[in-house]
């Protein structure tokens, strides 16, 4: 059991984790709308539209931190469940259209740079909600956390794509990693809403 003081240093831990992830998807937004007019990339227009998720799901579990209360829990366990499956449609239907289309993006350095430092951001800080999750019992955070572990394998795979159009012009990469990474996004969906 947790002493008051631990529990109240824990939870405002995991309130700077949000606050820094609400940050950095706030900043990636602009960025990545900057990039993908620039390079006319599907790839970054979409995982713009995931930063807005992530952007939604850190301000739940704000909401949710600031109060425990079960049913509040459950609410906020539904909203996290519904990002995962936002995610899977954006999934889905961009990696589609990308490929039916054959939509072939001009290559973006700011892109390519940004995407690989949100991958790296988006593992560290998932760890460390895992972690504080993990020790507070709270599922809200975990969950949360899982989320920004799939913005950070997200973050990966339209990196490999970018990286791949730019140096082989392989197009159609990072709609067939995004196919795969759907599989997982749609497992996360149905653990959420069964917790």
């Amino acid at each position: 059991m947790l002493e008051a003081d631990d529990r109240e240093h824990l939870l405002t831990s995991g309130r700077r984790l949000e606050w820094a992830t609400l940050g950095w998807n706030i900043a990636g937004v602009v960025v990545l709308a900057l990039a993908a007019i620039s390079s006319r990339s599907v790839a970054l227009t979409g995982f713009g539209l995931d930063s807005l998720i992530e952007i939604g799901a850190s301000m739940v579990v704000l909401w949710e931190l600031a109060g425990v209360a079960q049913d509040r829990q459950r609410r906020a366990m539904r909203l996290i469940g519904a990002s995962f499956v936002a995610v899977a449609i954006y999934l889905a239907v961009q990696s589609t259209v990308v490929l039916v289309l054959r939509f072939h993006p001009h290559h973006s350095r700011v892109g390519i740079a940004w995407t690989a430092a949100t991958a790296i951001v988006m593992f560290c800080l998932a760890v460390r909600k895992s972690r504080i999750g993990g020790k507070l019992g709270n599922a809200v955070l975990r969950a949360e956390g899982r989320i920004t572990l799939i913005d950070g394998i997200l973050a990966t795979a339209v990196l490999c794509g970018l990286v791949l159009n730019a140096l082989l012009d392989w197009w159609w990469a990072d709609p067939a990693a995004a196919y795969v990474l759907l599989v997982f996004v749609a497992h996360e969906a149905r653990e959420t809403f069964r917790h």
